[in-house]
């Protein structure tokens, strides 16, 4: 199979971007199935119901949440009724939605994607995530149940999204890092056949502070106070993600390329 994940779309330019170019690479790169980080989507902080519906309806075939999963309100109601949107697994037992589901792609293939939120350097403890993926992989192991799966690790440490991949290694077909919006040059094929990326980058402007107008953020790194609220970049956005060839018969990653497309990253992405 041919997928392609995105990471964090960052406010109204991440959404633009979304709308314009994921048609067109379904089409070109011939994709048979599109994750996308919509977390950010809605003013930077969370996705909101509407925005959620704009981005399946421009070709998305699944939305990840993350920590902010349900900083628009309206998320807590619409998860329950959109079952392409996918919460972390260890958050809240209380949280509506789930954490994880089988979805089909092309050729009635079946495609499993599950999100689990890191512990380390986070604002809040979530619950383990090793224990929740183990529990979910061992449910659907690769050429059973799922002829692909796609884990995506939101947080902030490195260490800690590589720890993700190296105990899903020959268990996912690919595991890939969300959550800093900063694209990381690591993507690789792990030994035992899992494609594996530290982090997919932003969908957004990045001339800017991880997708945030430059401003309030330096004001507040130079003063360390705070004057405004922060406010998405609006300039041209960057497509940033990760593009993986999967075996239909093992699941296992059988390419890997980093993904950029458009506004001011160079050009990277299949042949």
């Amino acid at each position: 199979m041919k997928l392609l994940f995105l990471g964090d779309v960052m406010g109204r330019a991440g959404r633009a971007a979304i709308v314009e170019m994921v048609p067109k690479l379904r089409e070109a790169w011939k994709l048979d199935f599109v994750v996308v980080n919509g977390e950010n989507a809605t003013s930077g902080v969370g996705l909101s119901g509407a925005h959620a519906k704009t981005l399946l309806d421009a070709g998305v075939d699944c939305l990840t949440l993350g920590d902010h999963a349900f900083d628009q309100k309206d998320m807590l109601s619409y998860i329950e009724t959109e079952p392409r949107i996918i919460r972390p697994l260890n958050f809240s037992k209380a949280a509506p939605g789930r954490g994880v589901a089988l979805f089909e792609a092309t050729r009635g293939r079946k495609v499993l994607v599950a999100q689990v939120l890191g512990q380390v350097f986070m604002k809040r403890p979530f619950d383990d995530p090793f224990s929740e993926l183990d529990t979910v992989l061992r449910r659907h192991p690769l050429g059973g149940t799922a002829q692909a799966s796609i884990i995506d690790i939101h947080c902030e440490a490195t260490s800690e999204k590589m720890g993700v991949g190296h105990f899903c290694d020959g268990k996912a077909s690919l595991v890939v890092g969300t959550h800093t919006h900063v694209p990381t040059g690591d993507a690789q094929i792990l030994p035992k056949g899992t494609g594996y990326l530290t982090d997919a980058g932003m969908c957004g402007d990045y001339n800017s502070v991880i997708g945030m107008e430059p401003a309030e953020p330096l004001r507040r790194f130079v003063t360390g106070m705070p004057k405004g609220r922060f406010t998405p970049a609006t300039g041209d956005a960057t497509l940033s993600g990760v593009y993986v060839e999967t075996d239909d018969r093992t699941g296992k990653a059988t390419r890997i390329e980093m993904v950029r497309q458009g506004g001011r990253l160079a050009a990277a992405g299949p042949a």
